[in-house]
């Protein structure tokens, strides 16, 4: 059945795709298969939703989709009222380096804070606004304080150092709360020096201690060395705002295995080390924490997480997952191919995206999309090698070249690249046999 798309949704969608890049939104149009791999993550959410916290790593090689699955979850995820944050490591973002680069990725975390009403990110703000206006309106109501009182900015205040007591007992926690209770002061008082004080310390922006001290109730920053102790205090905070928690996603985990330098790349798994601990102890509270990477990221035992023997021990698989079976409670969820059947869906809502956008019929029916299919299984090493994205660009420029040339037919452009795997000129009854059989099993 025909889906609506909006044309907002569907530019992104065919924009990015087209690219090879995953778009931010109308995810759930395309997506197929990895029903397993998202109900962990639903599993995850739910544990985190009741004060948990949760660590995954997606493995895969490129354009298997990891991205894809974290970016489905992280949209699912704030339609769950969870607060999202992602970013992807570089030589200039890691874990943590000489250069600042664990700083960079914390900044780079909140800039793409995101809530269900700000999905785009830069929701820090609107957070803070959002949980004070609400305990303003609630404490005039209840002393019967009028909003331009002096009283009511020392009840706010004192309320802010009330309900975020719990966080104080917590490493950087009382700062943490010294700033928020700064942010709300500037925020009645109109200074907007003060909240724009609050905001650059929450954000990671002061150089020194000193220059946040005169501006600041503080006598600590966010740097590179503790910038995940204040991803556990904006997980609490968050859950005290009315959130149900806060997931984190950490994109190109690879970036990490390129190093060249054994000591600063051991340094970098020291801290997935001391995350996945604090995850899975029950030491953090109400976070999830989801890195993506390639199996060389992880299994390399020269380079990548298996060379770190703390880490090795912890990802190795499950003894019984062999070949058929999976375990899905592992720490480790590795993308397997989509299946033929997958795969001929996805062409299915790929072609109604491109039609749907473009406004025309899309005429490529199950013989064509067969077709196809069976050519790019066909491909040489596409048994190990075949991947969504290079399914997808592939059929996107098939669809965008019969569309920009409609005197051209789908058998033509097949026959011109001089695929022999399957003809679209073979006997129809032959091909609608041969699909009949690759479907038997598969309800269209």
């Amino acid at each position: 059945m025909s889906v609506t798309i909006n044309r907002r949704e569907s530019a992104a969608l065919i924009n990015s795709l087209t690219a090879g890049v995953v778009p931010r939104i109308g995810l759930r149009h395309i997506a197929v298969g990895r029903q397993g791999e998202v109900n962990a993550f639903l599993q995850d959410l739910s544990t985190i939703e009741d004060g948990g916290a949760a660590f995954r790593f997606v493995c895969g090689q490129y354009g298997s989709g990891k991205s894809f699955l974290l970016q489905t979850i992280r949209n699912n995820a704030m339609e769950r009222s969870f607060v999202v944050m992602d970013a992807d490591l570089s030589p200039e973002r890691r874990l943590t380096g000489a250069g600042g680069q664990g700083l960079a990725t914390y900044r780079e975390l909140i800039q793409h804070l995101s809530t269900r009403t700000r999905p785009e990110g830069s929701a820090l703000e609107s957070i803070l606004q959002k949980w004070i206006a609400s305990m303003q309106t609630t404490i005039a109501k209840e002393e019967n304080l009028q909003v331009n009182d002096p009283a009511l900015i020392k009840a706010v205040s004192d309320k802010i150092a009330e309900v975020l007591s719990e966080l104080s007992e917590m490493a950087y926690g009382f700062a943490f709360s010294n700033v928020i209770d700064s942010y709300w002061k500037g925020m009645k008082n109109g200074d907007d020096v003060l909240k724009t004080s609050a905001l650059r310390w929450l954000r990671g922006e002061y150089a020194n201690k000193t220059e946040a001290k005169r501006e600041l109730p503080v006598d600590s920053i966010i740097d590179d060395q503790n910038w995940y102790e204040f991803l556990k205090l904006f997980a609490l905070f968050v859950k005290k705002a009315g959130y149900k928690g806060l997931l984190v996603f950490i994109d190109e985990g690879v970036n990490l295995y390129k190093i060249n330098h054994k000591q600063a790349r051991d340094s970098n798994y020291e801290k997935v080390l001391t995350i996945f601990n604090d995850t899975m102890q029950g030491k953090a509270e109400y976070i999830g924490v989801f890195m993506s990477g390639t199996p060389q990221f992880i299994y390399d035992e020269r380079r990548g997480l298996f060379s770190y023997e703390a880490l090795r021990s912890r990802l190795a698989d499950n003894r019984f997952a062999i070949k058929g079976f999976v375990d899905f409670t592992s720490p480790v969820i590795k993308l397997e191919q989509l299946t033929p059947e997958e795969i001929y869906l996805l062409l299915e809502r790929l072609c109604e995206l491109h039609s749907s956008h473009y406004s025309y019929e899309c005429n490529l029916g199950q013989k064509e999309l067969t077709v196809f299919l069976n050519m790019v299984l066909g491909r040489l090493g596409a048994d190990q090698l075949l991947t969504p994205r290079e399914v997808t660009r592939d059929f996107l420029g098939l669809l965008n070249i019969l569309h920009q040339n409609p005197g051209t037919t789908f058998d033509e452009l097949i026959n011109k690249q001089g695929f022999s795997v399957q003809s679209a000129e073979k006997d129809p009854e032959q091909i609608d046999e041969e699909s009949d059989n690759l479907f038997a099993e598969f309800d269209i």
